[in-house]
């Protein structure tokens, strides 16, 4: 992690090195569990350096076992550069060790995701000279990277060459395909390019046009996924309770409630499987156009009716009386969920989290973080950045940073957005320090692998040239040059 400048003293909230709070003064806190042992390897490749992470690979306490590997490939991720490096040196250099497909696939879904595409066929080519792949899921992986990277027409052709790799096209891989496209909005594509003139060929399933019909709802046009439905319908096809709830959300989404509620009645008059899914679809849709006291009833009602809530019920609640009503209704809500014997996910906090930040209460917030272990979820990367993001909306700068530093263990590495959080709160103050900061996090994202956008990088320029760091402002130039994006012409 980056040296820091400067660092006054934390202001308001103080967060706790182990994010632990004791009430009992006299009673000495019990020492911290050691952390797993893919926590210790990947705070230990962090802090490497290309001459000595060798000797860490090589250490004979440690049995490589593909569980480790992927494990430790997971910690690394927001890190694709050293991720890539540590898998690299022990697949080629420790003869003792063999690769997993997993591991493989997880190296290739790295090298792509920082669209590094020339090191992801490498590492597909190796897969085949040890015939450990690729697999379908393997070729996923890099059509869904092609699609992330503005490239959809790229997946459609993997698909189409999929024989090529030694895998073969079945209906199961179509579906695939289609569900990558349709989620990244590229549903237009999916439906002309491949449903309309394979799904003949692959006899396109209930799934295969759920998929489309889903595709259309995303994009708020529900005419069209209506006419999907008719077509299965005609081609004999019944639709399952997916069918329909994906219908049902996508009502809500396009924000015809009035369709929605309809609709659902008519699920329930024609004895649909009506389901916990719909349900909650039913509870959020209502809760975020604003009507919670129609989304309590539907709550209510679907005790009476036998289904139980689930968990993402609980969260739907939560979430819609944290943005539409208050937070302290969202946590007697959390609490009635404890009592009842569920335990709340990473989901739940980070919602919970949210709603306290958003009402202004950080302590608390920070407090609800310091519980997430007790119930088996340890705070994620959203969990820091919702918490960071708050503390820089409230000029508490330092906070953020000191709980930012705190991320660089390997227990939880910052991403793409924790970055840009920071980076956009430097420029609140304007001051020189606070701009030679951004520069710094800014180079430092790039040698973690992420991509800023060219905006980022000119708002970072035009920063430090307006402070007086030309001299920084060159160094930001080469790195821009550097990570592919076209520097603008600067009077340095």
């Amino acid at each position: 992690m980056l040296t820091l400048l400067h660092r006054p003293p934390a202001q308001t909230i103080t967060i706790p090195t182990s994010f632990s709070f004791f009430t009992a003064a006299s009673t000495p806190p019990l020492p911290p569990p050691p952390p797993p042992l893919d926590a210790s390897i990947a705070a230990s490749i962090l802090a490497s350096t290309p001459q000595t992470l060798p000797g860490i690979l090589q250490d004979p306490s440690i049995q490589w076992t593909p569980e480790l590997v992927d494990k430790t490939l997971k910690r690394l991720w927001n890190h694709a550069p050293k991720a890539l490096s540590f898998f690299a040196h022990l697949s080629h250099r420790r003869p003792a060790y063999a690769p997993a497909a997993s591991s493989f696939d997880h190296a290739v879904d790295l090298a792509a995701r920082v669209r590094d595409f020339r090191a992801a066929w490498s590492l597909v080519a190796r897969m085949r000279s040890l015939r450990l792949g690729p697999s379908p899921k393997t070729l996923a992986i890099i059509a869904e990277r092609y699609v992330a990277a503005g490239k959809p027409d790229r997946a459609v052709k993997v698909f189409l060459s999929m024989h090529e790799h030694g895998c073969r096209q079945d209906l199961s891989s179509f579906n695939t395909i289609l569900d990558i496209l349709c989620k990244s909005r590229h549903v237009e594509m999916a439906s002309n390019k491949l449903f309309k003139v394979f799904g003949g060929r692959f006899k396109a399933d209930c799934v295969s046009y759920n998929i489309i019909a889903n595709g259309w709802c995303l994009i708020k046009r529900t005419p069209m996924a209506l006419e999907v439905l008719k077509e299965m319908a005609d081609r004999g096809l019944t639709p399952s309770s997916t069918t329909y709830n994906i219908m049902l959300k996508g009502f809500f989404r396009a924000g015809q409630v009035d369709e929605a509620w309809q609709f659902f009645l008519q699920m329930k008059k024609r004895k649909c499987d009506i389901d916990v899914v719909t349900y909650t679809t039913v509870i959020h849709g209502f809760g975020i156009v604003g009507e919670i006291k129609k989304a309590k009833r539907v709550f209510d009602e679907m005790a009476r009716e036998g289904i139980l809530p689930s968990v993402a019920t609980y969260n739907a609640m939560i979430q819609v009386l944290c943005k539409k009503d208050t937070v302290e209704n969202a946590i007697l809500v959390f609490e009635e969920m404890l009592r009842k014997g569920y335990v709340p996910n990473s989901i739940t906090y980070n919602l919970v989290i949210r709603g306290l930040c958003h009402a202004g209460h950080m302590d608390r917030a920070v407090e609800f973080m310091s519980r997430m272990g007790e119930d088996g979820c340890e705070p994620n990367v959203q969990t820091y950045n919702i918490i960071i993001r708050y503390f820089c909306n409230a000029g508490e700068i330092e906070n953020g940073i000191h709980l930012f530093e705190k991320m660089g263990s390997g227990v939880c590495l910052p991403n793409l957005d924790t970055y840009n959080i920071l980076i956009s709160s430097m420029f609140v103050r304007k001051k020189s320090d606070d701009l030679v900061l951004a520069g710094k996090l800014l180079i430092e994202m790039v040698d973690r692998g992420f991509v800023p956008r060219k905006l980022t990088f000119n708002r970072v320029l035009d920063g430090l040239l307006l402070t007086g760091n030309q001299g920084f402002a060159k160094e930001i130039l080469r790195v821009q040059s550097k990570s592919g994006h076209l520097p603008r012409r600067f009077k340095l």
